[in-house]
């Protein structure tokens, strides 16, 4: 044992804390005691220290640090234990609740002055939402040297957002002038438009500056970030709905038209679709989409531009439910219907969504354009029906069949509205479920007549029904394993 450590086991007892050990609790105590008294004794000291609560605790920790090196001894006890690193800390404890308590105030009464509960009618402007967001990330750079401090204080700032978001929601305009889409944009409309693009701000803001943080500070603001995203939302959702409601009975009307005659005529609801996405376009959408190219938001989306996708994708798979609904369709009439899905493809393309991005979607409006045409003994293992919903190739496949064969909607007496309700309610198997039945009832029917042959479409659907309920069994069977 060298020298130091002979002088350090000289000044300790068996059974007895070192001398550094005693002297160091002693130390704590004091500073413990002299930064209580400061806190409640005198004003000036107590807001210098919450102030500069980051300065003190990097001035503790060094000198903790300096400490610890100038008295690391080979074959030595450390002078200073992790313990009492964490008493010295703690010591000051009372100025961390303090500055904590400051950053959420300050916070708080910049949201309240911006977002202020007594004029509902008022929007922020840009520069105030701007404000916001600095005074935000100035609180996470005055703590980023310290992982834990910065870990609370986010915490703090999860708070405010959480109170953003609660007096953002309150401005939103609801009823029935923020739902409306026959005019031109409302006042109602417009505040919404840009309450929704502030709250985009905030959120790809806030997110962008916990990149270079570990992942628990993501976590840490994840509940209060996604509650600013669904405001964002809320805001104009009711507006995208009352549109979709709007192109979807457009669609609704084709099964008003006539597609089993001659006719070379434009279809009259798709001119009037085409008329409503345009309007939609020209009066909401452009107000909506101008800060898309910023792409501040979730993934490479803002809230609009994610909201635009999926009108548009539901357009082109409500259109093709219901184009395979038709009955009768003569040769005239699938020429029309090409024709009606060209025009959708230019209108969606053009107005809404880049058609080609859209997957799924797309490509079964595509691949069923040319299914129509086929005749049906070339359907069976096309490359086309790849892209096309099973009872989408089913349905169809009742223009092509006798009349007793009867589709589900006219055997249950539905509407089209009401049968496509049940549809977006049922996965393939159950609505396989519903033809099969009609199936049966069709070789009942042939059977009581006699007649040996059937329609060639009904072995073709009972192969195609097959083949979904094969791979729900192997879809089911691959689940149980994993």
């Amino acid at each position: 044992m060298d020298r130091d450590g002979i002088l350090c086991h000289s000044l300790s007892t068996d059974g007895d804390p070192l001398l550094t050990a005693r002297v160091w609790e002693a130390i704590v105590k004091s500073f413990a005691n002299q930064m209580k008294s400061t806190f409640t004794a005198s004003s000036f000291v107590k807001e210098i220290f919450t102030v500069g609560y980051p300065k003190l605790l990097s001035m503790i920790e060094n000198l903790v640090e300096r400490i610890t090196r100038d008295t690391d001894v080979k074959g030595v006890l450390p002078a200073i234990t992790v313990e009492g690193r964490d008493q010295m800390v703690g010591a000051i404890e009372v100025f961390q609740t303090a500055f904590l308590a400051l950053c959420l105030s300050r916070l708080s009464d910049l949201v309240n002055s911006v977002f202020p509960m007594s004029n509902r009618g008022s929007v922020p402007s840009k520069e105030h939402i701007s404000r916001i967001i600095s005074r935000i990330q100035e609180e996470i750079e005055a703590v980023q040297l310290d992982a834990r401090l910065t870990l609370l204080v986010l915490r703090e700032i999860s708070k405010v957002l959480l109170l953003l978001a609660q007096r953002a929601e309150y401005q939103i305009s609801t009823g029935p002038e923020a739902r409306q889409i026959s005019g031109p944009a409302t006042p109602a409309q417009v505040k919404n438009f840009t309450l929704c693009q502030h709250l985009q701000d905030i959120h790809g803001s806030i997110s962008a500056m916990t990149k270079g943080l570990p992942p628990i500070a993501s976590d840490i603001l994840s509940q209060s970030l996604n509650t600013i995203y669904e405001v964002a939302c809320d805001s104009v959702t009711s507006l995208f709905q009352s549109m979709l409601d709007r192109l979807e009975s457009c669609i609704l009307e084709i099964h008003n038209q006539n597609f089993g005659a001659t006719d070379n005529n434009s279809s009259s609801y798709m001119e009037e679709l085409q008329k409503h996405i345009s309007h939609f376009r020209t009066e909401f959408l452009s107000k909506l989409l101008p800060s898309s190219a910023k792409v501040i938001s979730i993934g490479t989306e803002t809230i609009c531009t994610r909201l635009v996708r999926s009108m548009a994708s539901r357009v082109l798979i409500f259109f093709i439910r219901h184009a395979s609904l038709v009955r009768p369709l003569s040769e005239s009439g699938k020429l029309r219907m090409a024709r009606d899905m060209a025009e959708l493809e230019l209108a969606v393309g053009q107005n809404l969504f880049p058609v080609e991005q859209l997957g799924a979607p797309y490509r079964a409006l595509r691949a069923f354009r040319p299914v129509i045409f086929l005749e049906t003994s070339q359907l069976n293992g096309s490359p086309l029906l790849q892209d096309l919903p099973p009872s989408v190739i089913l349905h169809h496949l009742y223009s092509r069949a006798p009349d007793e064969l009867q589709s589900p909607m006219q055997r249950n007496k539905l509407s089209p509205l009401q049968y496509s309700l049940w549809l977006d309610s049922q996965g393939e198997d159950q609505i396989w479920k519903g033809i099969k039945a009609t199936l049966d009832d069709y070789a009942v029917q042939v059977k009581a007549r006699g007649d040996k042959e059937f329609s060639p479409v009904y072995p073709l659907m009972l192969s195609l029904g097959s083949s979904i309920t094969e791979n729900n069994v192997v879809s089911r069977k691959s689940n149980t394993i994993n």
